[in-house]
């Protein structure tokens, strides 16, 4: 199989404008980059690895990428139990620039993650959505659960 990078570079920047056009940020693919990423890699550190393969084992290319970089697998993952936990711990990902991506709002931070999963159902089987939820803390499960037949 040969890798086709310039394929991967121009449907790594489609995506990437598309799901700045979602989150209402059309002018601003930079953020919107930032903001992905942040919220992927918590993600992956509150997720088994083993569930963190499925998920990205359905991935495009380009969002494996995302997902992937940087990652160091832990055995001692964090302890995330509220929303509010989440929010903080996507925003320790994005720092320094989590003041001005999120506002430090949780309001605004939620309807983020909110979009970012419902985007991500265009990837990703209802199956392993599902999957994914079963491994979320109780008060996660929602960010999924609520967003998974879109």
């Amino acid at each position: 199989m040969a890798l086709n990078f310039n394929k991967y570079a121009a449907e790594g920047n489609t995506f990437i404008k598309d799901y700045a056009k979602e989150m209402n940020m059309a002018d601003d693919t930079d953020k919107a980059g930032r903001i992905f990423t942040a919220i992927m890699h918590a993600l992956r550190d509150i997720i088994p690895t083993e569930e963190s393969l499925q998920f990205i084992s359905q991935l495009p290319m380009f969002v494996k990428a995302v997902y992937v970089n940087g990652w160091a697998v832990k055995k001692n993952k964090p302890k995330i139990k509220k929303m509010e936990d989440f929010l903080d711990l996507v925003r320790s990902h994005d720092y320094p620039a989590a003041t001005n991506d999120f506002e430090y709002n949780n309001d605004v931070a939620e309807r983020y993650v909110d979009t970012t999963f419902i985007y991500l159902r265009k990837y990703i089987s209802l199956g392993e959505m599902e999957d994914l939820r079963d491994n979320l803390p109780k008060d996660l499960k929602s960010m999924i659960y609520l967003n998974m037949m879109f």
